[in-house]
């Protein structure tokens, strides 16, 4: 269960490296990632929007027993 959000994770990071707060501001990933929507892309903020509930699925024990939903 621990490597259930690993893939969102994997395509966050992406969608962030191709955002213009990564490429041309020259800031971090996890300072971008908090950003609002100007500043990156709609589709990086769904992204961001469905790792957080994953991650937050694999703490709830409601979702622990059924397993995480999702990707």
């Amino acid at each position: 269960m621990a490597k259930s959000c690993k893939g969102l994770a994997m395509e966050l990071v992406k969608c962030l490296s191709e955002s213009d707060c990564v490429k041309v501001e020259n800031r971090p990933y996890r300072e971008c990632a908090k950003e609002k929507s100007p500043v990156i892309s709609s589709e990086c903020v769904g992204i961001r929007e469905t790792y957080f509930n994953c991650k937050r699925g694999q703490v709830d024990m409601r979702a622990r027993i059924r397993g995480n939903k999702g990707y």
